[in-house]
């Protein structure tokens, strides 16, 4: 997200989901049709189930789908002064932070 924004050259508002509410997330919503749209098939290997996930619908489109075998490193986190760097670059709603939740979102 901090690279978009630079690339843009505006700043991102964050929005928060309430803790474990996916029904607000589309990208939780979305695994739940493909869940639906697998039905508790099983994949011999690979290629078949980057295939069979490109062939689910939602909302009437296909999802672009490719492999993603980039492996992550474990604890890395950013020094207090390189956060502040990307804060600066990000905007937060205060309405839309965690614990400021009502049923008007």
């Amino acid at each position: 997200m901090v690279d978009f924004a630079d690339e843009i050259g505006t700043p991102l508002q964050l929005l928060y989901y309430p803790p474990y509410h996916g029904k607000y997330n589309p990208i939780e919503r979305c695994w739940g049709i493909l869940e639906q749209h697998w039905n508790g098939s099983l994949f011999g290997d690979l290629e078949t189930l980057l295939r069979w996930a490109q062939s689910m619908t939602w909302k009437g489109i296909n999802p672009i789908v490719h492999l993603n075998d980039k492996t992550y490193k474990k604890g890395v986190s950013l020094s207090k002064r390189d956060m502040a760097d990307v804060e600066r670059r990000l905007e937060r709603n205060p309405l839309l932070q965690v614990g400021h939740f009502d049923s008007t979102y």
